[in-house]
């Protein structure tokens, strides 16, 4: 069986969205269907991202404490059991009735990613396994860009500080539920960490760039360092990328190193190509 999921992890800066745009336009030539999920997408199908969960009691809350948007709200909502999710950025995208703050401010502590790492953990198994049930029952290959390492890893580790076994812990248990996708973890390299990341943070939007180190410097593992300011950052991200490599490592879905340093489009795409030839069958 070929995967049906590929999973594109790496350091911010090192070129995960290249990696996974380049993945995706690689086996369409190849005739292979694929979907191609980026970082941000709100419609992402393992994932939750500008989304809030409520248990029932607290929407209900919700509700009654804001009842002129109880419409709107409801309109938003999905309900799964005791869980009630919120599509609030999209709510937002939609710009069609001004959210004030103080109802904003109560939904954003209810982000997924701002729940306990264990309530988080809860509810990104689950997502992962709904995903997985679909595509077991698909034909489509799923390209996904950084949320199987990545993001149990920053709200582990980032903005949690928690051991590294209970965030390795999490990422092995996603491995279990994806197994009968065949996966492939395509981790992106660079020689140079500090190079790609300053290179990254000199090319990307100030609001990126200073909510990046607010994020990396302000709880967590870099509070608990005293680590601070885009130095502290660099120290953050080395650390981050040790465990990286020891879960890449130990991990046993089948996986390959891409590495992105020439910055070259042309060869990095030729990389791609041999890695995905050989593991699609198509030699």
């Amino acid at each position: 069986m070929t995967p049906k999921l590929i999973l594109i992890e790496g350091i911010p800066g090192f070129g995960k969205t290249t990696t996974a745009q380049l993945v995706h336009e690689i086996l369409t030539d190849m005739n292979i269907k694929t979907q191609l999920y980026l970082e941000g997408n709100l419609d992402h199908p393992a994932d939750y991202d500008g989304v809030a969960c409520f248990k029932k009691k607290e929407y209900d809350e919700l509700l009654n404490n804001h009842e002129k948007f109880r419409d709107l709200l409801n309109n938003c909502i999905i309900n799964e059991g005791n869980h009630y999710f919120l599509e609030y950025q999209k709510m937002i995208n939609e710009g069609a009735t001004k959210i004030p703050n103080e109802l904003l401010d109560v939904i954003l502590k209810n982000d997924v990613y701002e729940l306990t790492l264990d309530y988080n953990k809860e509810l990104i198994t689950e997502r992962w396994k709904q995903f997985t049930k679909r595509a077991l029952n698909g034909s489509d290959t799923y390209i996904f860009d950084c949320c199987f390492m990545q993001n149990p890893i920053t709200i582990g580790m980032i903005k949690y500080g928690a051991m590294n076994e209970d965030v390795t812990s999490y990422i092995r248990e996603l491995e279990k539920i994806v197994e009968g996708l065949k996966p492939l973890l395509i981790y992106v390299e660079q020689n140079d960490l500090e190079h790609s990341f300053r290179k990254a943070f000199k090319e990307r939007p100030k609001e990126w760039s200073e909510g990046f180190i607010e994020y990396y410097t302000n709880q967590g593992y870099g509070k608990k360092f005293g680590y601070i300011g885009l130095e502290g950052t660099l120290q953050v991200l080395k650390a981050r990328r040790e465990l990286e490599k020891d879960i890449f490592n130990n991990i046993n879905i089948a996986k390959e190193t891409a590495n992105n340093s020439s910055y070259d489009l042309n060869v990095y795409k030729q990389v791609l190509v041999k890695i995905l030839t050989e593991h699609f069958g198509l030699t």
